[in-house]
């Protein structure tokens, strides 16, 4: 137990969350892939925003490598060889992404539409219209999201049209609108099933999100689906977290949540109480998931 505790709070330390600075004419945190395959802001605000630490340790890479492998080797003992007994996925930049880029797709399907505006027009009109508070609810994503995408598609194109929008809505629910981020992944998920790991997608994301992944033939990999606009509540909220892991029956200790985006993923999956790695940096394929999880595939 002493050792477990040594582990956990060295861990921490070195994983804490950062205080925030507004940086007012700073640059967007990064760009990444909203459910509409559109790239926003991972923090959704109009100032971009940077760590400030508090004093932290100054640990060498070999430590931390060293406090990583020792905690991993602690719950496999727990978990008999398995270091968690679930695995939460984000949807968007993780498990799929779009398969064209979002301006691309606005002024090609609007071009009949009297839509003019170019690529890049439609790109800084998107990311200005995502930025501004959305006053009509609490959550941008509620039920099928209508609302919500007709303001943005109508911003970002200058075109209200509602049959515009209707077959831009409807080709976000189809396969040639998303491809899997990893092409392995099939092969990968039933490893891990079959090693006894639960397995659920944890996304904000209205109501299309299980046509979508029916499209993709993979929403029979995972035990449960927990959807932001069905739950009432998006991630970094942590209730949809312990939803996931209530619809899976493992406590939220016993999870591991992988997503992109360090804010909504990480830090939201550990206010939960689950842990969680960073896609593309602690992870870069599912199959690397599964080993740091002690399933070989």
């Amino acid at each position: 137990m002493a050792a477990r505790t040594r582990i956990v709070r060295s861990l921490s330390n070195l994983t804490h969350k950062p205080k925030l600075q507004v940086l007012v004419n700073g640059p967007p945190d990064r760009i990444r892939a909203d459910p509409c395959g559109i790239p926003v802001s991972s923090f959704s605000t109009a100032a971009a925003v940077s760590p400030v630490e508090e004093s932290p340790e100054i640990v060498s890479g070999s430590k931390l490598f060293g406090l990583v492998k020792e905690y991993e080797e602690y719950r496999r003992g727990l978990y008999g060889g398995l270091t968690h007994k679930a695995l939460l996925v984000d949807a968007v930049g993780t498990l799929v992404i779009p398969s064209q880029p979002m301006a691309q797709i606005y002024r090609q399907i609007g071009e009949k539409y009297g839509v003019d505006y170019s690529e890049a027009e439609i790109l800084k009109r998107y990311r200005w219209a995502y930025e501004q508070p959305w006053g009509r609810s609490r959550l941008r994503y509620v039920n099928d999201g209508r609302p919500f995408w007709q303001h943005i598609v109508s911003s970002s194109t200058g075109c209200a049209d509602s049959q515009y929008f209707e077959e831009l809505y409807n080709y976000y629910t189809t396969e040639k609108a998303w491809h899997l981020c990893d092409p392995n992944a099939e092969k990968v998920f039933q490893a891990l099933r079959a090693a006894g790991v639960k397995l659920a997608v944890v996304s904000n994301f209205d109501t299309r999100l299980r046509p979508v992944l029916r499209a993709l033939n993979c929403d029979h990999w995972f035990d449960a689906i927990a959807v932001s606009a069905e739950v009432e509540a998006e991630k970094p909220n942590p209730t949809i977290f312990l939803k996931a892991c209530e619809l899976l029956r493992v406590n939220p200790d016993d999870a591991v949540h992988v997503g992109d985006d360090r804010r909504n993923d990480i830090w939201g999956a550990r206010d939960a109480g689950c842990d969680a790695w960073l896609w593309g940096s602690d992870v870069n394929s599912f199959k690397e998931v599964a080993q740091r999880i002690g399933v070989e595939v």
